[in-house]
């Protein structure tokens, strides 16, 4: 079975076709050994095709996550449900880029049929869930108007302060309500110590993208100074709020960063707030401010809300 669907693969007129593809497309075999990994599979991943054709699609290279932060490649693998099936099966996930965060996409998983309906494997197509074109107009808007973070390539303080304002006036006067994130990044001295400002940089953007991927567009994130960062999530309640928040925590607990040869699994803490009808900006910031902290006091790696 593996020979028949590996002989279609290397037919040169379906490799550039599959090649020519936005989407990222790769191909495994019954066992779920991988033996096909296209161009876009490898631009969106950051992983070359010699790196991972040939190795299962559970050996812990992309290791697909839902919202909630579950491992999917052990638990509910997209693959095996799709040929145990016999029938196409879709879902928004994360996979885990080379550079070390997570990245949105929306998985559309195939099965391959061979004679008489014989299971031969899998397809699985992907495509990247971010808004990247959005992303990049925001950007440019930002620096444009002074309000980025160069090193984050998110909103700086003063965007923060400006889109905190008008969340709550717009709450005082609607009713629309809100929460906010107030994010910091665990032990993160002793990354610059240990391992120079430059690591703590890299440490810093590969929160930063994860908090950001983690979020709805329409979400603000902004770095609020050294390794602080604050969300402003809309339509939230308590409960809906406590979700995102505990996505965001799982979703960087599960991401990992090569320092000096090292693996470094990066942690955060987070304090979450609802807005309140009497709340200026400076006492919502300093409420979630101080939620992080008992975080921090809790052992890290929290949500206090």
């Amino acid at each position: 079975m593996r020979d028949r669907t590996s002989s279609l693969l290397t037919d040169r007129s379906y490799r550039r076709l599959l090649d020519s593809l936005y989407e990222g497309v790769f191909v495994v075999d019954r066992d779920r050994t991988i033996l096909y990994w296209n161009d876009a599979a490898e631009q969106m991943t950051g992983y070359k095709r010699g790196e991972v054709v040939g190795k299962h699609c559970w050996d812990g290279f992309l290791t697909h996550v839902d919202n909630r932060g579950i491992r999917l490649c052990a638990d509910r693998c997209l693959l095996q449900e799709a040929m145990e099936l016999k029938k196409s099966v879709e879902g928004k996930v994360f996979f885990h880029h080379r550079n070390g965060h997570e990245v949105p996409v929306t998985v559309r998983t195939t099965p391959i049929l061979g004679d008489r309906g014989k299971v031969l494997g899998a397809a699985q197509i992907f495509s990247d869930n971010s808004s990247t074109e959005d992303l990049g107009r925001k950007i440019r808007e930002l620096e444009r108007m002074a309000l980025l973070d160069p090193l984050t390539k998110l909103g700086n303080r003063r965007y923060g302060q400006m889109n905190l304002s008008g969340k709550l006036r717009e709450f005082k006067r609607y009713g629309w309500p809100f929460g906010i994130f107030f994010i910091d990044i665990d032990k993160f001295k002793a990354v610059n110590d240990t391992y120079g400002h430059e690591a703590g940089d890299r440490v810093l953007r590969l929160v930063a993208a994860i908090i950001r991927n983690g979020l709805r567009s329409s979400d603000v994130v902004v770095r609020w100074g050294g390794e602080e960062f604050v969300a402003i999530v809309a339509s939230v309640d308590e409960e809906k709020l406590r979700h995102v928040g505990e996505k965001l925590r799982a979703l960087v607990e599960r991401s990992s960063i090569s320092l000096e040869k090292e693996t470094k699994n990066v942690t955060i803490s987070i304090g979450a707030t609802l807005a309140r009808k009497k709340d200026s900006a400076a006492a919502l910031i300093k409420r979630a401010d101080a939620l992080m902290y008992q975080s921090k006091k809790e052992g890290r790696n929290r949500l206090s809300i």
